[in-house]
């Protein structure tokens, strides 16, 4: 029997405050570069004209996110304006009074109600069991749980210090749209996502080709072909008309005052280099350890002269080109075409055989990694792209949940490292010790009549990480390693996470190509 709304619901808001306030308790804990980063950005926006944002370079963090987010950083600056006039001021380098630091974080945690109205939409879109009556073992209420409390968005948002949570909150309330059938309504959140943060471009396409196929061709024949004569023009229409309309209210003014090359060249800066300063866990990072080690292979065979090799600066810390020393150097249009050629057959799955927004979300999880593994200068908290919207499905089907169980540990472990000081490890170890017990006897118990969700293997990955962790964040600080080779445990976790990464990835385009094959076709 379906419980009534009113009783259903009583229990969202209650976890909404809770993550809240818990929020609120990191207020005074270590902060990021990307601190000072929004300060910045808030003093360039509120202190200078529209026509010198995208030219300022006092700072050396410069404006390099699409022209909405700076224009949402003006509207924060005329509140913080009330708080602290000075971090306003574009030469306070490094500016960090009580009051800016309460005001930032406190703009963090306001924003997020942006996130925590999505989470709500998108519990609402998630199929519940039949018969059901405990809630706490409702899908809904676990994927309130997966998203609210994601431990990535925690420590990168509210400890780290980042605007992520307000930007997820418009993917994910796109996604939700989508599966409530709201085309128009998803594609417009989406398109003031990009002009937001231009780093969704990585699942673009899936928005792109499923709104094309599923929305602008209004009807499929028996045989599951495309036919021109079931195209709509006007659909196709109405889409165009949102996607230049967003685009033309965000760079409009900059395109007017002949600043678009400039804005550009900000938004694409692919001088920074292959990789991170710290690695993402990705296939790059596999190939940078694989180069290494052949390097000290041949120097111990005698095969290269370690004098003759390119002086070593992928794990420097630093974030700058650098060459290959045995391997082939790779360009931005390398990773280009490799990205492309990893999301091609999911792009082309729901162009040949759409399932639905449901398939839809399973091709926009493989464009998310696919470009995380494959991307240029990849940062690690490119992760979460994949690993929320992936909640949705876990607590639906027993094989998704798996994955994400396998994809949340390691991508989530592989942030640890973004907090380094002591006074962070008890948090960062507790919080997502929490998060992960939950994840795995919540979606067991709600998977439970199905079969395990690790395999052998999986579940011997994934203790291998106490034993990463134990090695890097305790022994190795009090070895002699630590001044001689200071950035050990940055390479030692992104090569170990990076074999899930990968191996989540693999997995998610075998559930595709089984989906595809079992279920049938879904309006």
């Amino acid at each position: 029997m379906a419980v009534p709304v009113a009783e259903s619901w009583t229990w969202f808001p209650a976890l909404a405050l809770g993550v809240s306030l818990l929020k609120c308790l990191f207020i005074s804990s270590y902060h990021s570069t990307d601190f000072e980063v929004h300060r910045n950005w808030l003093a360039i926006t509120h202190s200078l004209p529209v026509s010198r944002w995208y030219y300022e370079n006092t700072s050396e963090w410069t404006l390099d996110y699409p022209p909405l987010f700076a224009w949402f950083e003006f509207g924060l600056s005329h509140v913080a304006q009330h708080f602290d006039r000075n971090m306003l001021v574009v030469e306070n380098l490094n500016y960090a009074s009580p009051s800016t630091v309460l005001f930032q974080r406190l703009s963090v945690v306001f924003t997020d109600l942006v996130f925590i109205f999505a989470a709500r939409e998108c519990c609402r879109c998630v199929q519940e069991q039949k018969g059901s009556r405990d809630i706490l073992n409702r899908p809904s209420f676990i994927l309130a749980v997966l998203l609210l409390w994601n431990f990535g968005l925690l420590i990168v948002d509210h400890i780290h210090f980042q605007y992520n949570g307000f930007l997820f909150g418009f993917l994910l309330l796109s996604v939700a749209k989508h599966l409530q059938a709201c085309h128009l309504q998803g594609a417009l959140l989406f398109s003031i996502l990009l002009n937001l943060k231009h780093i969704y471009l990585y699942v673009a396409p899936a928005y792109g080709i499923y709104l094309l196929r599923s929305y602008c061709f209004t009807q499929d024949n028996k045989d599951g072909s495309v036919r021109w004569r079931s195209f709509s023009p006007l659909r196709l229409l109405a889409l165009g008309s949102i996607v230049v309309s967003v685009c033309a209210l965000s760079f409009g003014p900059f395109i007017v005052m002949g600043q678009l090359p400039q804005v550009l060249s900000r938004l694409f800066p692919f001088k920074r280099g292959l990789c991170h300063a710290y690695w993402a866990p990705n296939i790059w990072a596999l190939y940078n350890v694989l180069d290494k080690g052949l390097v000290l292979l041949g120097v111990r065979l005698k095969l290269l002269e370690e004098a003759e090799l390119p002086r070593a600066t992928m794990t420097g810390g630093l974030v700058q080109e650098f060459q290959h020393s045995v391997l082939p150097s790779v360009s931005p249009s390398v990773t280009l075409v490799c990205t492309l050629l990893s999301i091609l057959p999911a792009v082309v799955s729901i162009w040949r055989r759409p399932r639905g927004a449901r398939g839809f979300l399973r091709c926009l999880l493989l464009c998310a990694l696919g470009s995380f593994m494959f991307g240029w200068h990849v940062h690690e908290k490119a992760v979460l792209i994949a690993i929320l919207p992936l909640s949705i499905l876990a607590v639906e089907s027993r094989e998704d949940a798996g994955i994400f169980l396998v994809l949340t540990t390691t991508g989530h472990y592989s942030l640890f490292p973004l907090l380094f000081t002591p006074a962070e490890l008890p948090i960062k170890v507790t919080l997502m010790l929490m998060f992960t017990v939950y994840s795995f006897t919540a979606l067991r118990k709600l998977h439970s009549s199905q079969g395990p969700l690790l395999r052998p293997l999986e579940v011997v990955y994934l203790l291998g990480l106490v034993t990463v962790g134990i090695a890097c964040e305790v022994i190795f600080p009090m070895s002699p390693w630590q001044q001689r080779l200071p950035f050990l445990p940055l390479l030692a976790t992104s090569v170990y996470c990076s074999a899930g990464v990968c191996y989540s990835f693999l997995r998610l385009y075998v559930s595709l190509l089984r989906w595809d094959e079992e279920k049938p076709k879904q309006t």
